[in-house]
């Protein structure tokens, strides 16, 4: 059912920006009412501390209207959220010693529509002053003094009609109280009508293919042209190479308190692995995460790391979570050992060694792993299905020599091949 709800709270605790939010976020779920006193003053150019007379006939002029708005959205379907309320408005003029204001207050009480439940934003009255001197709206700014009367004549008008105050913790950082605020209104994001994409996709290939520059320029493209002609929601990258340097780096520490390194060696200034169970691990470790990953719609979650010697894909693949194989679709960028290398080392700067777009695999690892894998026994056609564990796969095969190097270059190579990979994919869903 449809509620009309109030927020209140101290000044300058985030109400009007909170309530921006869930005007912006649920627009066909609620109708966010601003504060009807500041509302009207601001409107009128009203000092609320020197103008009470004529502030206090303003607000009078717009309640029947406000009443109104309120009871059309709620016959409509809509959850009405109010930023304060006139109770609170009347709290003020007690505080004041506003009585013309409270005695017309009290002959309107009974017939006002009121708030099915009072929401409250709480922190000391410490954080309402320093937030309302870091806003700088002076106008609006009301002292220590005033606010603890008002709070004491509003709790009392609360307790005497018996209302159940829900407070929401307001020092904390935003997004915690935005989140709560959602929650206890029964707000449900609700995506717009978009384009079906692919919700993962597993993006392999040698050591410094392609990838992570394809990468980059797929989260280039507008969210349009993302998904009309690549088929890719907002992109979410797993990629295992920050886990391997990480256990290399891991590796430093136990060689320097004596141990001794556990699954690499040093090769100059980088690393090799010289346990091959790390392989397996690091398919593990990405399996958790792509299971902390919930599923968004207009979403895809690309999956990114590389294999080589024998079998060394078809053992990766038959690790890999389920739910990404079933739901997604492979891309495999294709070069040679020779180009794998060279730009390999053309990208490598030294400094940066541990980034994504400018780490270098050694000779050492070039020649151990990546002389050769086994993608071309497994998917032998440029593009088409292959099995893991009973769940046929869709995959393309992108050949990427020469490197492209603009925007229009990329285009021309991968749109062809993602529309290819969204055909296979459909029509295995």
């Amino acid at each position: 059912m449809p509620s009309y709800f109030s927020l209140e709270g101290l000044p300058a605790l985030g109400k009007s920006e909170l309530l921006s939010a869930l005007r912006l976020f649920y627009p066909e779920q609620v109708l966010v009412l601003p504060e009807l006193v500041k509302e009207v003053g601001e409107r009128e150019g009203l000092d609320p501390f020197r103008e009470r007379e004529e502030l206090n006939r303003a607000i009078l002029d717009a309640l029947p209207k406000r009443q109104k708005e309120i009871e059309s959205a709620l016959a409509q379907g809509l959850t009405v959220v109010e930023e304060s309320h006139l109770g609170v408005h009347a709290a003020y003029c007690a505080a004041l010693g506003d009585e013309d204001f409270l005695a017309q207050f009290r002959k309107l009480e009974e017939e006002l529509l009121w708030p099915d439940r009072f929401l409250v934003l709480e922190a000391p009255l410490a954080v309402s002053i320093a937030r309302q001197a870091a806003r700088g709206e002076p106008r609006w700014q009301v002292d220590l003094k005033i606010l603890e009367r008002m709070l004491g004549w509003l709790s009392h008008w609360h307790a005497e009609r018996g209302h159940e105050l829900e407070r929401i913790a307001a020092d904390r950082p935003p997004w915690q109280v935005l989140e709560e605020l959602v929650e206890r209104i029964g707000l449900v994001y609700r995506s717009l009508p978009h384009g079906e994409v692919l919700p993962y996709l597993i993006l392999l290939g040698r050591p410094a293919a392609g990838k992570s520059e394809l990468i980059q320029f797929l989260k280039g493209l507008s969210p349009d042209e993302r998904a009309e002609a690549y088929h890719l929601g907002s992109i979410a990258v797993l990629d295992d190479f920050p886990i391997l340097w990480e256990k290399f780096i891991e590796d430093d520490i136990w060689e320097e308190v004596g141990k001794g390194r556990l699954i690499s060696a040093r090769a100059e200034e980088n690393y090799y692995v010289t346990d091959d169970y790390t392989w397996p691990f690091l398919i593990e470790k990405l399996n958790r995460l792509i299971d902390e990953e919930p599923r968004l719609p207009g979403r895809t979650l690309l999956v990114e790391f590389s294999r080589g010697g024998e079998g060394a894909y078809r053992q990766a693949l038959a690790r890999l979570s389920r739910r990404a194989l079933s739901e997604g679709a492979i891309m495999y960028v294709k070069v040679s050992f020779r180009e794998s290398w060279r730009r390999n080392q053309a990208r490598y700067d030294r400094a940066r060694r541990d980034g994504i777009l400018t780490h270098a695999v050694p000779w050492e690892e070039m020649e151990r792993t990546y002389r050769s894998d086994d993608w071309a026994e497994l998917a032998p056609t440029p593009a088409g299905y292959l099995t893991v564990h009973g769940i046929r796969v869709p995959y393309v095969t992108v050949g990427n020599e020469p490197e492209p190097l603009t925007p229009a270059e990329f285009a021309s190579r991968y749109r062809p091949a993602f529309q290819e990979l969204f055909r296979l994919w459909r029509k295995r869903k």
